[in-house]
């Protein structure tokens, strides 16, 4: 079953994957699962933000001291509310 995912788990994805390092955007792009448009609109979003940077000698995406903690954020509230869980269906109708 396909899952979709929020703006913010495919962000976190990214930053996953440039903290990694040697994070090209062809890296970014297979590494999260996106399409050519997709991590162009993302990495948009990620810079205008500035929690991603990119060296313009070396063409490698990096993570910014915000990205890092938007990062250790995320996970932190991934573990105190897991997103990904199915929610009963008793608690679904109330």
């Amino acid at each position: 079953m396909m899952k979709y995912r929020s703006r913010f788990a495919i962000a976190s994805n990214i930053l996953h994957v440039a903290r990694a390092g040697n994070a090209t955007k062809t890296r970014l792009m297979y590494g999260s699962f996106l399409s050519f448009a997709q991590i162009n609109e993302y990495l948009g979003f990620l810079m205008a933000n500035a929690l991603i940077m990119r060296s313009e000698e070396t063409h490698i995406y990096a993570l910014t001291e915000k990205g890092v903690n938007f990062l250790r954020i995320y996970e932190e509230l991934s573990k105190l509310i897991p997103i990904d869980e199915a929610v009963p269906v008793e608690l679904a109708a109330k």
